[in-house]
């Protein structure tokens, strides 16, 4: 981190230090007896607002873990959530037609952030499925205390919660998994320590899988660039992939404290990207996270410092072209290195990529218990990032010295929010508050492979207009949200929101500044196969939303419907038009941000009812639809990654200790799509997926088949597949093929606690 902000920082640590200890040496202690009893504390974070949140706890994901290695995965429980697939294990949520950094997320109260020109690594990717304690959504309508940065809504994944016991014991969890269609396989391990007071933990997991097949042929070319080797017309290149992740936990808690301490490790040795050009060929991220909470007589105050610093690498994985130049006779190895302009001619091994990043956070919140009915939240946030993004010399174009993508990027946010959430009448709730964040982003100066005037991509007259602008930008965002809640009948609730949101732009939308079709089509965040080039002018993107939710529950709580439509105009939203005059249709092309202009409108529902309960087990049956137009009102192309009309119905059975399911998934067919991209449109589908555990005490096994009719069909937000062959080369591999779903694959997991 550059030294400035180290030192800001460390003031920071500082006076988060001194409070603590000022808090810490004069405690305020309950006196009234009416006060409620802590004497049991078992405190995650900040007690989350009503805002429209929706909840999943590790309870009801256990069926998903054996499923999935992918967190990201388990949010399609929630209704107006997709998923941009990516990687095996990083998939980009998307809520209401909005995604990636338009979304906050935050893991174990931690703002992590994506360092990488492709999005590699986003804040899930962190977090295994078996270690989620719980999953919140708040979509669109944000309480501003959780909100910040964003304008699609805010995820919140924690880990499960640090338990203290009368007396010590020690605890451990053993569990493990396979399926069939990619050879996936993985295991965790858990053990904890829990006293009155103490509280330790480690979490370990790994996960590894190979390609992916498809339920049918979906290419015409097997070839992957790499001379004498193939891939079969049904296997999607480029979706295999390793990880593990590690935890260290240690909380501290008295009558009214808790303090914990969290250290994480992550090794991704490789993840390939079916619709990238490039694949993670190495991920190492190092957190460090420490939180306190105090309960006081007045309420809750609650601090966290954290730091994540993550090195990042890609190149061309085993299934693309890795040498290039025109000693390299096809793909053949060659010897020695030699760079564009060499008479003898030129050779390139592949294309290093390497990121670079540092990630910094405090906040300080306080919750008050005004009265009875009334809590005020107050807090301030200061985020600081800062990124190298940088390409070593490989050979032919790609040198002879070191091609600078950002150089020393910096962002940094500081944000202070209050909200007030006030009970009118037991039936008539109140939410309402204000946040404002300062975001500043700036970069220095930067040089292509080639410094001279005749390198390829005009690289150097590129990066000279790049150096010479004004490059530190500053914005100043306004979050407003207003909600109240009003409940009809015993059975009948509505509850109506207005916010006003807005976001920054990212480094990598901002400081990307090549237009060589090369470099460009390594700058990709949506996996379209294009090339980007970033834009320092780009404004905040602003979003207004309005949305009104209507809920229903029988007096016997056996049937209940939640129907919410909403609508949200987006100035300034941050798409992409030509960067130059080449563009084509049919093709790919080097694209460049800019604002426009987004309107999207829908409807989500929620639906489940009571079927049976006899002696035959429970029956219930739950959907989800969600239905959303999102398109930009300056060309009427539709938003790019949009999932068209979804959703699925479940039917759940559970005798004794039996839990079932058979879920039926269904997508209609896409036809509004990002023109400006070229995104392929895709046919309608209908999934089948079974699913079987049984508990015992200590002891829960789960096995299933997803896609259960072997259907083929293509993934609405995959992107363009570029998992093969020659993908350097803007145009050198096939244009406007989708990428398809998994084939049939069944699964078998267990779990076991002693």
């Amino acid at each position: 981190m550059h030294s400035s902000h180290s030192q800001h920082f460390a003031q920071l640590s500082k006076l988060a230090a001194a409070i603590s200890l000022a808090v810490f040496a004069n405690p305020v202690m309950a006196t009234d007896s009416n006060e409620p009893t802590i004497e049991h504390i078992q405190v995650e974070g900040q007690r989350q607002p009503v805002g429209m949140a929706q909840q999943l706890l590790a309870s009801e994901l256990q069926a998903q873990v054996a499923a999935t290695s992918d967190t990201a995965a388990l949010l399609n429980a929630f209704a107006g959530v997709s998923l941009n697939q990516t990687g095996a294990v990083s998939s980009l949520p998307m809520i209401r037609g909005l995604a990636d950094d338009r979304l906050r997320i935050k893991v174990d109260g931690m703002d992590l952030i994506a360092a990488c020109p492709n999005h590699m690594n986003p804040p899930l990717s962190y977090m295994a499925p078996s270690d989620v304690g719980q999953l919140s959504v708040f979509a669109g309508v944000t309480p501003v205390s959780v909100g910040g940065d964003s304008i699609g809504g805010t995820i919140i994944s924690e880990s499960k919660a640090a338990e203290f016991s009368e007396q010590a014991e020690t605890t451990a969890e053993l569990g493990g998994f396979y399926r069939s269609n990619n050879q996936a396989r993985g295991s965790h391990l858990k053990v904890s320590h829990s006293s009155a007071d103490l509280y330790a933990s480690y979490s370990g997991n790994w996960s590894k899988g190979n390609n992916y097949t498809a339920a049918a042929n979906f290419k015409t070319v097997n070839a992957t660039g790499r001379p004498g080797e193939t891939l079969p017309l049904d296997e999607v290149g480029s979706s295999a992939y390793e990880t593990q992740n590690h935890q260290l936990r240690f909380a501290y808690k008295t009558a009214a404290d808790l303090i914990e301490l969290q250290l994480g490790y992550q090794n991704m040795p490789i993840q390939l990207y079916p619709n990238q050009r490039m694949d993670l060929l190495d991920n190492e991220q190092q957190r460090i996270n420490l939180s306190w909470q105090r309960i006081t007589a007045w309420g809750q105050w609650q601090s966290r410092i954290y730091q994540e610093t993550v090195e990042h690498v890609m190149d061309f994985g085993p299934d693309r072209q890795f040498w290039y130049g025109s000693n390299a006779m096809g793909g053949q190895a060659c010897a020695p290195i030699r760079f564009h302009g060499d008479p003898a001619g030129t050779c390139a091994a592949g294309m290093p990529m390497h990121s670079d990043s540092t990630n910094r956070g405090l906040s300080l919140n306080i919750e008050m218990t005004v009265w009875a009915h009334s809590t005020i939240r107050l807090g301030s946030e200061l985020q600081q990032f800062s990124l190298d993004d940088y390409w070593p010399a490989s050979g032919g174009g790609m040198g002879p010295g070191t091609f600078l993508n950002i150089n020393n990027g910096r962002r940094d946010r500081r944000a202070v929010f209050a909200e007030h959430e006030l009970a009118l009448t037991p039936d008539w709730l109140l939410l309402y508050g204000v946040r404002v964040e300062r975001v500043t982003r700036n970069a220095d100066e930067v040089q292509g492979y080639d410094t001279s005037v005749s390198a390829m991509g005009m690289q150097a007259t590129n990066a000279a207009a790049f150096n010479q602008a004004e490059r530190k930008q500053r914005d100043t965002n306004l979050d407003i949200t207003a909600l109240t809640r009003y409940q009809l009948t015993d059975s009948t609730r509505v509850e109506f929101a207005l916010a006003q949101k807005m976001r920054s732009a990212n480094l990598y939308e901002a400081y990307p500044w090549s237009f060589w079709p090369m470099a460009a089509s390594m700058n990709n965040l949506v996996g379209d196969g294009n090339g980007y080039v970033g834009n320092i002018a780009l404004a905040p993107e602003k979003a207004h939303t309005v949305s009104a939710s209507l809920a229903w529950q029988s007096k016997d709580k056996q049937q209940q419907v939640i129907i919410t439509p909403y609508y949200t105009d987006v100035q300034d939203y941050i798409d992409a038009v030509a960067a130059n005059s080449s563009w084509l249709a049919g093709q790919f092309n080097v694209l460049q941000y800019q604002n426009q202009r987004a309107k999207l409108r829908g409807i989500d529902l929620s639906a489940e009812t009571t079927l049976a309960n006899n002696n035959s087990g429970q029956w219930q049956l739950k959907a989800l639809f969600s239905y959303i137009d999102a398109r930009n009102t300056d060309t009427d192309a539709g938003l790019h990654n949009v999932q068209p009309l979804h959703g699925k119905l479940t039917l759940n059975h559970t005798l004794a200790g039996w839990e079932n399911s058979l879920e039926w998934q269904i997508s209609k067919n896409k036809n509004r799509v990002s023109t400006i991209r070229g995104e392929p449109a895709t046919a309608g589908y209908a999934l089948l997926n079974a699913r079987f555990s049984y508990s015992w005490q200590s002891l829960r096994l789960d096995v299933g088949v997803e896609n259960l009719l072997d259907k083929f069909y293509y993934l609405p937000q995959g992107g363009v597949y570029t998992g093969q062959g020659m993908t350097m080369s803007l145009n050198g591999i096939p244009f406007g093929i989708g990428v398809p779903g998994m084939g049939r694959t069944v699964y078998a997991g267990f779990n076991y606690t002693f």
